[in-house]
């Protein structure tokens, strides 16, 4: 019994170079497919070549670890608790960055036990799905932030009922004696439709110049939402 136990605890998974090279150099090429899928899903200010980067090199560590743990349970036991007090606090900017993350450390999982066949059918269905949906975008969302007084509150409400009907949502109203902070809640399109139908109606003035021309306006602010989390 103790010797079955001492067998299942050393390491009988050794490899020799050629195959090491070879995880290796699988790793690398589906690294750089993850690179390519990564750089032509995002775009703007989203895009982060550093973690495009990172994740490349996330890939290649992961299967370097899965070639050092092999078959050695007390190796892997040990890996698990050092990796445990890892903590991460880098802000995901994009909720896509974390199915990148996934991607990469199963990539490298499966080249560093040798499934190159899972590896690579898996990063080529998940590259064309990423090619084919990763750069549909949602419809920004846009703020219009108005602070004026309380004696033009009902002249605010109507050109902003004027402009959007109902398509506008009131989020936030906050009062005081003297002056209301409206905060409404409209999509990029709606805002871009209305500013259309102000011209064929022959109006030609935004929606912050018809905002300013009531009076008493403190300010006008137009702010807007993407994906991106911050942290």
């Amino acid at each position: 019994m103790k010797k079955l136990i001492f067998d299942m605890f050393e390491n009988s998974g050794q490899l020799d170079v050629e195959n090491i090279v070879l995880r290796l150099s699988v790793a690398v090429v589906i690294a750089v497919f993850i690179y390519m899928s990564y750089m032509l899903s995002h775009e703007g200010s989203i895009y982060s070549k550093k973690f495009n980067v990172s994740l490349m090199a996330l890939t290649v560590i992961t299967t370097t670890v899965m070639i050092v743990i092999g078959n050695n349970i007390a190796l892997s036991l040990g890996m698990v608790g050092a990796l445990s007090i890892v903590r991460f606090r880098t802000a995901i900017k994009d909720s896509r960055d974390t199915i990148y993350i996934f991607w990469a450390i199963v990539t490298g999982i499966c080249c560093g036990v040798g499934d190159f066949y899972v590896a690579g059918i898996g990063g080529a269905a998940t590259f064309i799905i990423l090619l084919i949906f990763g750069r549909i975008k949602n419809d920004n969302r846009v703020l219009l932030i108005i602070r004026t007084s309380r004696v033009n509150e009902e002249h605010v409400e109507a050109v902003v009922f004027q402009y959007f009907s109902n398509k506008a949502d009131l989020r936030v109203k906050n009062t005081t004696n003297t002056s209301t902070e409206f905060i409404y809640e409209i999509s990029k399109r709606i805002l871009e439709r209305a500013q259309k139908n102000a011209a064929v109606k022959g109006k030609k003035i935004s929606i912050t110049d018809a905002l300013y021309e009531t009076g008493d306006i403190e300010y006008c602010n137009i702010v807007t939402q993407n994906d991106e989390i911050s942290g």
